[in-house]
């Protein structure tokens, strides 16, 4: 099949985020007829279709495949095209328009949920080679390599996203999940029995959280960028209620390294060899998974449209 290397692939994933969605996607659609956007567009079917989709896009020619979604659809996206038939990878740009509520690793590009700032931005087309994280682990049946943007989370805040795709379900907003799954979960902060591998260091004990980050990781990582070619890495343990709040305090100034309860690394690898019972969601996603993990970048793996 021969695409105009000018036409945009765009998939649009109805599902991700609240019940304006519909609305939204025929604004962003006009919008682009009207810029005069040459572009085929297909809609998400459910979990995991953004995936095959974003594969068939890029097995089919198209040089800019367009996701219209949050993290977990760019995460989909992302993960159709790395493991695509295409063998120059990099050579087909990624664009964002912002739906939803999770939409992390747009905001850390400046892409907000203006729809006809994102097209403009994908109109203007600069590019930038990206960095790409990577786990290798086991789902039961066979071992996995899944990539991601923004983070792998492996504790509590994982167990925020696990209990947020529980309750969305009986709420009209997605955000009020998000926050009902917060309050549920603050004063509980269980510890999980963690064993750790970093920079040929052992990290062993009881852990409240750890966030390995190619991206800010929700502010956990906001040192990390996805073009140094590194891993940032946060491992908190415990806080007593007041040095929560502080924490909280610090993560929304984007300072969360100065707690004293929070020990950072930066590295190319980490191995998980234990996380007894602790939840592990990478970019979003809950992964179905068997210790150990065996985290790692791929560097300027990907080309995205930034502004």
């Amino acid at each position: 099949m021969s695409v105009d290397p000018r036409k945009w692939g765009v998939i649009y994933n109805p599902k991700a985020g609240t019940r304006k969605v519909k609305k939204r996607w025929k604004e962003i659609k006009e919008y682009m007829d009207a810029r005069g956007v040459s572009y085929d567009y297909m809609q998400s079917e459910g979990f995991g279709s953004v995936e095959r989709l974003a594969g068939i896009l890029a097995n089919n020619g198209y040089k800019t495949i367009v996701v219209v979604g949050g993290d977990g659809a760019l995460n989909d996206a992302i993960n159709g095209i790395l493991n695509s038939d295409v063998k120059d990878k990099h050579e087909i740009a990624i664009g964002i328009i912002p739906n939803g509520i999770g939409n992390y690793f747009a905001d850390f590009w400046g892409i907000d949920m203006d729809y006809k700032q994102a097209i403009n931005i994908l109109m203007k087309g600069r590019k930038r080679r990206i960095d790409v994280g990577y786990c290798k682990f086991f789902d039961g049946e066979k071992h996995q390599k899944r990539f991601f943007l923004n983070a792998i989370n492996i504790g509590f805040v994982s167990k925020i996203v696990k209990v947020t795709d529980g309750t969305k379900r009986f709420w009209g907003v997605k955000f009020l999940s998000y926050v009902a799954a917060f309050f549920l979960l603050f004063f509980e902060r269980n510890l999980y029995r963690m064993h750790i591998c970093i920079n040929g260091e052992h990290i062993r004990g009881r852990i409240m959280t750890v966030c390995i980050g190619n991206a800010h990781g929700y502010g956990q990582t906001p040192s990390a960028v996805p073009y140094n070619g590194w891993l940032d890495v946060s491992v908190i343990y415990r806080p007593r209620l007041i040095q929560t709040m502080r924490g909280l305090w610090l993560l929304i100034q984007g300072r969360i390294l100065n707690h004293k309860l929070v020990k950072s690394f930066r590295t190319k690898r980490v191995k998980v060899l234990r996380a007894r019972n602790a939840p592990v969601d990478l970019d979003g996603r809950i992964l179905p998974k068997h210790f150990p993990l065996d985290v790692s970048i791929l560097p300027e793996k990907l080309t995205l449209i930034i502004p």
